[in-house]
């Protein structure tokens, strides 16, 4: 995330320093004793994150944060790009941005407000240096979301700082507010590859039209629902198949709605519990029609995965 205000920061710009709820280091102010900052300076509209050199201060939503716009034109480039190369992730993201969550700031802001979203704020600063360190994730028991984690990322040669690497541009506009809404917009980021392993679907274009599906109702751009269908009516126009294909894609929206936002979730604790458990906690059943459309396109005689490959060629 971007830089913090911290305490000093604070004291400089004349909040006052007195009794209050809100422990913080008055060393960190140059005084060298210590006391509590001012519970109206801290709610409700201020995060706290406390480390060992001190305490940072951050704004839930920063004043000049920007309303989201839908720029159409540019969500159509991005897309005639993804299509020629499904591995150019910046283009997904390009397409999201220019699509985007018009709402994000603000329920962003409401569950920061929350006692369980400043918990989860202090918890867990940044996932992918979490999520890319396997050998402690191996750690946990056989048959978890860290081991099921491991093993997908690790098939498919991919990594978080991959995927942070793939979004910098966007995610350096956004740090500069230093706010909690560009901390969540890093947990949308980091979440895609946890939604591939929770739903079950892969990484082919039918799996990956899924998961934009199913995210709509975790991350409500039209972006994602604009990748998926017109991804799918692709499908449908260069596949001579009966699959499936558009059932298998409202199937994953309508499992996208009985989910509970992941991103709003203790993903160091999920990743220590079986992996069939957390399904069962945020009602993911296994995608039936996917797995058909799969089972069809074998019949066939094609291989989904192959699929885009073949039209980059």
């Amino acid at each position: 995330m971007g830089s913090a205000t911290t305490v000093s920061d604070i004291a400089q710009a004349g909040f006052a320093v007195q009794d209050g709820e809100r422990p913080f280091l008055l060393r960190d102010t140059g005084t060298g004793e210590g006391g509590m900052l001012a519970s109206d300076v801290l709610r409700p509209n201020m995060l706290v994150r406390r480390h060992a050199e001190g305490t940072d201060v951050f704004p839930i939503s920063h004043p000049d944060r920007p309303k989201a716009v839908f720029r159409f034109a540019k969500a159509w480039h991005h897309f005639r790009i993804l299509i020629k190369d499904k591995e150019q992730t910046e283009q997904i993201v390009a397409v999201v941005d220019a699509l985007p969550w018009r709402k994000l700031a603000e329920e962003a802001s409401a569950f920061l407000a929350t006692e369980r979203g400043r918990a989860i704020f202090q918890a867990e600063p940044y996932l992918p240096d979490f999520l890319d360190d396997h050998a402690a994730l191996r750690r946990t028991p056989k048959g978890s979301f860290a081991h099921a984690y491991c093993d997908f990322m690790e098939r498919e040669g991919l990594s978080a700082a991959g995927m942070v690497e793939a979004t910098s541009a966007r995610d350096k506009d956004q740090r500069k507010f230093g706010d909690g809404v560009a901390w969540y917009i890093d947990r949308l980021r980091d979440f895609h590859d946890l939604v591939h392993i929770m739903t079950g679907y892969g990484r082919d274009l039918l799996g990956e039209q899924c998961v934009l599906a199913f995210t709509y109702h975790q991350r409500p751009c039209p972006g994602n629902l604009f990748l998926a269908w017109a991804g799918n009516v692709m499908m449908r126009t260069k596949m001579r198949t009966k699959a499936p294909i558009v059932r298998a894609l409202l199937e994953a929206r309508r499992n996208g709605k009985q989910c509970p936002r992941i991103v709003e979730q203790p993903i160091q604790e999920l990743f220590a519990m079986p992996l069939d458990t957390v399904r069962e906690m945020f009602n993911v059943p296994e995608p039936h029609w996917y797995r058909k459309v799969h089972e069809v396109l074998r019949a066939d005689g094609i291989d989904a995965y192959a699929f885009m490959a073949k039209q980059a060629g």
